[in-house]
């Protein structure tokens, strides 16, 4: 971006250059993600997992429809509906198990691991999207294994199930950013957000209902939460990713790990272990060095390579 260019955009929004509008989206974005996390967590103490996705999905569609009200349902127009359907079984399978290590394993440990998501998503772009495995990528994937190694510390501690679960879940999110990097070639993104919440709606509510609770007065903030949560962070995200360099925003997304930590030592007290911290900087180094050498032959804002599709939770 030109000086001049960058004076332009800046007077379009009250004098804020592009990089700290682009921190400020982030920072609503890691907000939303950990206010999502304490609400999960609320929830689960009286419904299970099942339930909690589905009065998730049923809050989002809810205002994805007040949404429509105001531009219509032609933006929901796709020829790829089973993309879509892929796309949300795989979301679904993902967020399942964001809910479930939640609710057995420190936030902080959750967080780290799910920022493996990046990783995978470059390592299924090789056969899938026919991308190239660079150096910058090279180093990503070994600094992020490094990185899994010091979380799950294998042969030193045992490893729990739930991590294993986060670490699936991850997997499932890197699946899902590949249909999506798909699906935003022809679909809008108030489509993606409609079928999933639509497909997803069932999805819930078809386990859920072997052991409903019927949810109390207490429940409702943090059902409204969860579910307004959800697309706030996807939207901020969103946000960022298009206003500012990838190189900007991806570093700070990384801050959500010491927030939900010091959010789950004040709250839940939780302690902060360094080998969570170690790991996740060693996948953070790798990210970060990846993102550093592609920006510099992709500099338009937004289109530095890792600047991965927001995973919607």
């Amino acid at each position: 971006m030109s000086v001049s260019e960058g004076t332009i955009a800046a007077d379009k929004y009250g004098g804020l250059p592009a990089a700290l509008r682009g921190a400020l989206w982030m920072g609503g974005a890691m907000l939303s993600f950990a206010l999502m996390a304490v609400a999960a967590r609320a929830l689960l103490r009286t419904m299970g997992s099942f339930e909690v996705l589905f009065l998730r999905s049923l809050v989002s569609f809810v205002l994805v429809l007040a949404i429509l009200a105001r531009f219509g349902s032609g933006v929901l127009h796709t020829r790829r509906f089973g993309l879509h359907l892929v796309r949300n079984v795989l979301h679904f399978g993902g967020q399942y198990a964001w809910v479930y290590a939640i609710a057995l394993l420190p936030l902080a440990t959750v967080f780290a691991i799910e920022f493996t998501m990046p990783v995978w998503t470059a390592l299924l772009a090789v056969p899938i999207l026919g991308e190239r495995l660079n150096r910058g990528r090279i180093v990503m994937l070994a600094f992020g294994l490094a990185g899994i190694l010091i979380i799950l510390k294998p042969g030193f501690d045992v490893v729990q199930p739930a991590a294993l679960a986060m670490l699936a879940g991850s997997f499932a999110y890197a699946s899902m950013n590949i249909a999506t990097k798909r699906l935003v070639e022809k679909d809008s993104g108030l489509a993606i957000l409609f079928y999933m919440s639509a497909i997803q709606l069932p999805l819930g509510l078809v386990p859920a209902l072997a052991q409903w609770v019927t949810p109390g007065i207490a429940d409702l903030p943090w059902i409204i939460a969860i579910g307004t949560m959800g697309l706030s962070s996807h939207y901020c995200l969103t946000r960022a990713f298009r206003i500012a360099d990838a190189t900007l925003v991806v570093p700070i997304d990384f801050l959500r790990l010491p927030l939900i930590a010091v959010v789950g030592a004040i709250f839940y007290g939780e302690r902060i272990e360094l080998s969570i911290m170690l790991g996740a900087a060693m996948i953070f180094a790798g990210t970060w060095y990846s993102l550093r050498r592609e920006s510099r032959r992709l500099p338009k804002p937004g289109t530095g390579a890792g600047a991965q599709p927001p995973t919607p939770r």
